[in-house]
């Protein structure tokens, strides 16, 4: 495991709204409308959806410790959503809100990497850095992540092996299908290392757009580091 400090370029283009909005929150805030609409569907008593309107109201806003007012006004038409058009409508206002992934290029992810001969990096062009709370590829049998922590960039990198088994992933904490990622670090003896093994989501697009939490994320980068 690497923490290297990298530039993030995240400046605004002038006139563009102030991100506040990391990924793993959109997700969140996803969750939070799409079941407002089943509840809209399927329930007919009116205290009942005020009830969860407030319940939602109130998740979302503790999501951010320190919301000016004009980042409220952003959120709060969360509890207006009724159907399925009016949470796309919401969603799709908070787009311009979205914190991206910090920029990287192969380079930075050679020097991420110096061990990995050869890196070819990810499809970078086609990746939606708005869309990651953390950077993952595969080359030949071998996983790279990159996660961002207190303004590092942080990496594990390992052997994975995808299957057809279904099981929870370490990192979203979403039942998925899984493989087992295994990261070599060293161990108590200074010529002495230790592998440690966690199930993984085969799909890190699809764990990326399941994760409403970085706590697991951190957990499994904790877990590696020792």
């Amino acid at each position: 495991m690497a923490i290297i400090k990298e530039s993030t370029d995240r400046t605004n283009v002038s006139g563009q709204p102030e991100a506040f909005i990391r990924n793993h929150q959109y997700n969140f805030i996803k969750e939070q409308a799409l079941a407002l609409v089943t509840a809209h569907a399927t329930a007919n008593d009116a205290e009942v959806l005020s009830v969860l309107r407030h319940l939602s109201h109130e998740k979302v806003f503790a999501m951010f410790p320190a919301l000016t007012e004009e980042q409220k006004n952003v959120l709060r038409p969360l509890t207006a959503v009724k159907d399925t058009n009016a949470a796309e409508e919401f969603l799709s206002g908070l787009r311009p809100y979205l914190i991206p992934f910090p920029t990287v290029n192969l380079d930075n992810l050679k020097r991420l990497f110096p061990k990995a001969k050869r890196l070819k990096g990810p499809n970078l062009p086609a990746m939606d850095f708005h869309a990651l709370s953390y950077l993952s590829w595969q080359e030949n049998t071998n996983r790279f992540l990159v996660a961002e922590r207190n303004g590092r960039l942080q990496t594990v990198s390992g052997q994975f092996g995808a299957s057809r088994k279904q099981g929870v992933c370490m990192i979203c904490h979403k039942h998925s299908s899984v493989g087992l990622f295994m990261a070599k670090t060293k161990g108590a003896n200074l010529d002495s290392y230790v592998k440690h093994g966690q199930y993984i989501c085969a799909d890190e697009a699809a764990c990326n757009a399941r994760l409403t939490t970085v706590d697991r994320l951190e957990k499994f980068l904790d877990r590696l580091e020792r």
